[in-house]
């Protein structure tokens, strides 16, 4: 997610856009895929999906529809974002009620996508409003809470995170975020168990001027999940280009995921062309099992 926009005044003025959002999502969800998964990249143990906070402007269960009209099974819900054009007021986040939980479930089921990740969401250290997270997470099945909490937080997280058998993944902002920079990643990783890592998101690296392979080399052994993006440039004011087509370098990045023989979630977060930016997530899907396939034949 983009460290620069006001997440509280978009939810503040998004609804005006939810009439439009349900039309094109009945229109995506009537018309034929528009990519066919990733079938390549499951075979070498890549799940390819998207964080919803890419349909920011639409519903999360319209969100839904757009991930399953692209082939792919997995979804990353973000707190905050409206449930259902016939429950604007519901917002997705851990005090939904447990019938509106069990709708959720449900409504996952029949579009045959599972909500993996979760994030990026406030962990403060504080046990009992962070148990409150870890239990929404268990009775939902995610796996991972992505999230950007205090430096002094993961004696609490870690031992939460073993309880619960949930990953932590430490989410990275642009600079100046506390986590722009993969090594005070590591510094909190230190001395703590596998389940605390990163989510390592490529486009905001870039945003600081950092190279996305260099960090990946980096934080071999750290890394649960991405925020996968390519980006058209380096430094603040760069926006999402279909992978393979930006400065990123997305087929060396995924050669070198590859390499470490890293098993992952990549949340396809695509913040441009809002409104319409499903042709280009299609050409990213496709392009990303291309690459996938080549990889897994050694070419």
């Amino acid at each position: 997610m983009r460290g620069t926009m006001n997440r509280r005044d978009f939810l503040n003025t998004s609804g005006s856009l939810l009439a439009a959002g349900s039309l094109s999502s009945l229109v995506a969800s009537a018309a034929e895929p528009l990519a066919q998964g990733a079938p390549h990249a499951e075979k070498i143990g890549w799940r390819l999906g998207c964080q919803a906070y890419t349909f920011n402007r639409f519903t999360f269960y319209e969100a839904i529809e757009k991930v399953q009209s692209l082939g792919l099974h997995w979804i990353e819900a973000y707190p905050g974002q409206r449930l259902s054009p016939d429950k604007p007021d519901v917002r997705t986040n851990d005090s939904m009620s447990p019938a509106i939980r069990k709708e959720v479930k449900k409504r996952l089921a029949d579009a045959g996508v599972t909500l993996v990740n979760y994030g990026v969401t406030r962990l403060s250290g504080n046990e009992a409003a962070d148990r409150k997270v870890f239990e929404f997470a268990k009775d939902m099945g995610i796996e991972t809470i992505v999230s950007e909490p205090p430096l002094d937080a993961f004696e609490v997280l870690d031992k939460l995170a073993n309880e619960y058998q949930i990953n932590i993944a430490i989410h990275n902002h642009p600079k100046p975020s506390r986590y722009w920079n993969p090594d005070t990643v590591l510094q909190v990783c230190e001395g703590r168990s596998r389940r605390i890592g990163a989510c390592a998101d490529t486009g905001h690296w870039m945003r600081s001027g950092l190279n996305p392979l260099e960090q990946l080399k980096k934080l071999k052994g750290r890394i649960i999940s991405f925020h996968f993006k390519d980006l058209n440039k380096f430094g603040r004011g760069a926006h999402d280009v279909p992978w393979g087509t930006g400065k990123a370098n997305v087929r060396a990045l995924l050669q070198e995921i590859h390499r470490q023989g890293l098993k992952a979630v990549f949340s396809i977060e695509y913040e441009h062309n809002w409104l319409n930016s499903l042709p280009e997530i299609a050409q990213c899907v496709k392009y990303f099992d291309q690459v996938a396939a080549e990889i897994s034949r050694g070419a």
